[in-house]
């Protein structure tokens, strides 16, 4: 009998695996079409430089994401930080980075925020409205500008197939409630996608209550020889901030407006001309005591201009890319910057207050690039170097090269290194805040960094698997710290290293088993960071870079359990480096280990979909800021619809 069993069970896998190699054909060429980011010249994914990972409109519409920043949740190499539910007051980091030290790109344009990292994570869009998220982890400078310091984020919005409209509704726990629709246009050269939402609710603890909104028009024109985009968007959040800034208040608050318009145009004759044109604005009102924000209250407005003009082409020795870029950051500030003359600041009217900027400060930054990349059959090598210059920063022009390398020896595995310098200059916040307890420093000096990454992995025909390790050599790195006897925090220059690794495994059962199989995909990913500080006669009894991840597991396992009911859990366990002192207990603790598990369990029909979630099943409360304890279990029912014509 167990010889019979045995042989039953080694048949059924030979022939699971041959039907699996029936669609191993499409599968590579679909995955050889299929263009990567990572390089100034686009290359196709299978000759791709960089480990990039990606999370797919599969892994989106599965997950019980309610927000951009519960998506990057999924990956082991960020760590989010929240300070409320559906990506309110959350940072961002990468590969033990800093929000202040990440590039964040939508559709390839770049929305960073000079006032604040902490304001980066706002976006005019819905998590229905992505296609995908491409994280790129370590030192990009020569590729995504200055500030790709740790790491660059594109978020990717849909572009339909066809005319459509759609529609999502959600409610739950602690009066949340939520709605967005989307109205898209195709024609034969153009598509048009025009998208809105609000969500509202009481918040899942103290002063955490929040409403938001948001719009955004993604317009497209393609022809033989000439491509073109427009992107305009806005979002506003209002929300309680509990003890955001400290815990001399926990009835802080605070109201975020940003503006989005962008233009891309991309000439595909021998030489491809990609170039781009954009603008954002951003205003912050913060106050201190939501009953008397009279008493204590900042507001502060940012534009940014940005010209990037793009050029490749390939020719006998590879692809060769030469790039100019134009940015110019400005802000106006009743609390950071340089004094307006009183004389003139009421030429600076606060819009729709009566209130007047007292400061103001401006930067502009020029990138120059260059890169060429050698592609053979089992090789790729890629070389560039960043030429840049910050009015901000003394020294003319500073160069910051790089090179990534990638190894096919065989067909399914890869093998890559790469080397590469970075920089990112300080935020208004880091130069000038004086608040209660916090001090900037107007004399930092720019953040410069040395990474290195090493990795592999290997493609099968149902399964992948990824290992990197990396290092990160920081000089003048830019820390919030409290000295000894000290009343208030201060930013100062450390040198700070950091090294790490990072695996990933993925399974998917349907290509083996077949598209009827209960289990249909698992993901198991693994990050670990050390930071150290290098120059340690620099004594703090606080420092909050040095508050990071130190381990990161994820496990996401989505099933069916019968017809077109389906399933998704999503498993995080997070042990998180650094201490606090407890307002409410008055002890010192650290934030030490906690997991996290998430459900959604949907039914799909082609036209609609009904689903059901709870984020943080087992009600588990933990703190990923110093005094900002997350809600327990929060639970959500929706339905979708979307429609063709």
């Amino acid at each position: 009998m167990k010889k019979l069993i045995l042989t039953i069970v080694a048949t059924w896998m030979i022939a699971a695996i041959l039907n699996a190699q029936e669609n191993k054909t499409a599968y590579e060429i679909s995955l050889e079409e299929t263009e990567v980011v990572g390089t100034r010249a686009p290359l196709p994914a299978d000759k791709a430089v960089r480990l990039v990972q990606v999370i797919n409109r599969q892994d989106i519409e599965a997950s019980s994401a309610s927000s951009v920043n519960d998506l990057l949740k999924l990956a082991a190499g960020v760590d989010v930080r929240q300070r409320g539910g559906f990506g309110i007051q959350t940072d961002i980091g990468v590969n033990g980075g800093t929000e202040d030290q990440l590039t964040i790109l939508l559709n390839g344009v770049n929305i960073s925020n000079p006032h604040t990292g902490h304001l980066a994570a706002d976006f005019p869009v819905n998590v229905d409205d992505i296609e995908r998220i491409e994280v790129i982890e370590g030192g990009a400078s020569r590729v995504y500008g200055s500030q790709a310091f740790a790491g660059a984020i594109n978020i990717v919005t849909r572009t339909e197939k066809e005319s459509s409209v759609g529609a999502h509704l959600q409610g739950g726990s602690y009066g949340t409630f939520g709605v967005n629709a989307h109205v898209s246009l195709k024609g034969n050269h153009f598509n048009n996608r025009i998208s809105g939402g609000y969500a509202r609710s009481d918040g899942g603890t103290y002063n955490d209550d929040f409403n938001k909104g948001n719009a955004y028009w993604n317009g497209k024109y393609e022809s033989q020889l000439f491509d073109a985009t427009f992107h305009a968007g806005l979002s506003t959040m209002n929300y309680g901030a509990n003890t955001f800034y400290g815990t001399g208040s926990d009835s802080q608050y605070e109201q975020d407006r940003r503006y989005l318009i962008a233009a891309q145009a991309e000439y595909k004759g021998k030489i491809h001309v990609p170039m781009q044109v954009y603008w954002n604005r951003s205003l912050d009102h913060y106050v201190w005591w939501r009953a008397n924000p009279e008493a204590y209250q900042n507001f502060h407005q940012t534009n940014v201009y940005g010209v990037n003009l793009n050029a490749y082409t390939t020719w006998a020795l590879g692809k060769t890319a030469i790039g100019v870029e134009f940015r110019r950051e400005n802000i106006l500030s009743t609390r950071l910057g340089k004094e307006i003359p009183e004389a003139e600041q009421h030429k600076y009217k606060v819009p729709g207050w009566d209130e007047y900027y007292k400061y103001k400060d401006g930067r502009s930054n020029v990138g120059l690039y260059l890169e060429h990349d050698i592609l053979f059959d089992h090789l790729t090598l890629s070389l560039g170097i960043l030429a840049n210059h910050n009015t901000s920063v003394d020294g003319g022009m500073k160069l910051y090269p790089g090179i990534d390398l990638s190894w096919r020896p065989a067909d399914r595995w890869k093998f890559y290194t790469s080397f590469n310098q970075s920089l990112r200059t300080p935020t208004y916040t880091d130069l000038y805040y004086n608040g209660p307890g916090l001090t900037g420093n107007s004399q930092l000096k720019p953040e410069k960094s040395t990474d290195w990454h090493i990795g592999a992995s290997y493609t099968g025909i149902f399964f992948k698997v990824q290992v990197k390790g990396f290092y990160r050599k920081g000089t003048d790195m830019i820390d919030w710290v409290k000295y000894q006897d000290a009343t208030s925090y201060t930013t100062a220059n450390s040198d700070i290293d950091n090294i790490g690794a990072e695996a990933f495994m993925f399974f998917d059962f349907a290509r083996l088993w077949g598209e009827r199989s209960i289990p249909q995909r698992l993901t198991l990913s693994y990050c670990y960071n050390y930071k150290y500080r290098v120059n340690t006669e620099q004594k703090a009894n606080y420092a909050s870079r040095m508050t990071f991840l130190r381990h990161k597991f994820v496990a996401s396992f989505y099933h069916r359990i019968v017809s077109k009911l389906t399933a998704q859990w999503d498993f995080t366990l997070k042990n998180r480096e650094g201490e606090f002192d407890n307002a409410k207990t008055k002890e010192h603790q650290s934030y030490g280990t906690y997991s996290t598990l998430d459900l959604k369990i949907q039914w799909t029909e082609p036209h609609y979909s009904l689903y059901v979630q709870a984020n943080n099943l087992t009600s588990h409360r933990y703190y990923d800021f110093a005094n900002i304890e997350q809600p327990g279990v929060w639970l959500m029912a929706g339905i979708k619809c979307r429609l063709a014509f």
